[in-house]
């Protein structure tokens, strides 16, 4: 399974790629796409698009996982926010790719246990599975990291059953 990784923004967008054959994960490639801040955001949700786009094209991914949308103190970043996603949803629906999202709290936990893990532990657990230390940005290795909690709550599933999977309800 070879799965593309967003982690959406306006100003920034990171994409990773991974593929899993036979238990092993192997890092393909990752990066940042960064418009350029004076843009206005309708070019600069374009130029995304365009961009995810493209990187699809070169690398056929057969899943895409994006990390949800969660809380938000100012209400116009979570709309530019929830823009950026959407772009990212019409370059998967365009390119006839399923869609998987997962909170923040979620990838945190399935990559190292703790829902509440720093950037920098997410970084070092990519480095020790992956072998990859020296992601273009942060949002490159977060993009990486969303790729990778789904391939591994992909195979518990395939495994277990869907059930183990999801959240509880307290």
């Amino acid at each position: 399974m070879r799965v593309i990784g967003i982690d959406p923004g306006s100003r920034v967008c990171g994409y990773g790629v991974l593929e899993s054959r036979g238990g092993e994960v192997k890092y393909l490639t990752s990066g940042a796409i960064a418009p350029g801040n004076g843009l206005p955001l309708n070019q600069r949700l374009r130029i995304i698009h365009e961009s995810l786009m493209k990187v699809i094209g070169d690398h056929s991914p057969e899943a895409m996982s994006v990390e949800d949308i969660f809380f938000a103190k100012n209400a116009k970043s979570a709309i530019k926010l929830g823009e950026a996603r959407g772009v990212a949803l019409l370059a998967a629906s365009s390119s006839g790719i399923p869609v998987f999202e997962y909170p923040p709290t979620r990838i945190k936990l399935a990559l190292t246990g703790r829902g509440r893990a720093s950037k920098s532990e997410l970084r070092r657990m990519l480095s020790l599975i992956l072998g990859v230390s020296d992601f273009e940005t942060e949002d490159a290795s977060d993009a990486v990291a969303i790729a990778l909690c789904h391939i591994h709550l992909s195979r518990i599933e395939a495994k277990l059953g869907k059930e183990f999977t999801q959240p509880r309800k307290r």
